[in-house]
């Protein structure tokens, strides 16, 4: 089965992740929620409207806007993590994460 991730930071600036079953074996959700937790320690991460909790969403929206464009555009193999770990963690076929709506979609 494929999956797709789908980062967008404006109508010209998308990347676009096809995952296979294969990419994602041996991927685990505490894994990647894991992976998630420590990029968003390490890019000193703010959630917008916080709640108390920092919903899974959040970490995904938050890590792809405070890494940006660039790293994605230039750091493939985090990129792909990021894509891999996303998919694992919502357990969705596509994903969709606006960073300039401030929005993940599935």
């Amino acid at each position: 089965m494929r999956r797709q991730v789908v980062v967008s930071f404006g109508d010209d600036n998308e990347f676009d992740f096809q995952l296979s079953s294969a990419d994602l074996a041996g991927l685990a959700a505490n894994e990647a929620r894991q992976w998630f937790e420590r990029e968003f320690t390490a890019l000193e991460c703010d959630v917008a409207a916080p709640i108390g909790k920092v919903l899974l969403a959040d970490f995904i929206l938050s890590v792809a806007k405070y890494a940006g464009e660039r790293r994605f555009r230039e750091q493939h193999a985090w990129a792909e993590q990021f894509a891999k770990n996303a998919t694992v963690l919502l357990a969705r076929d596509l994903i969709r994460v606006d960073v300039v709506n401030n929005t993940v979609g599935y």
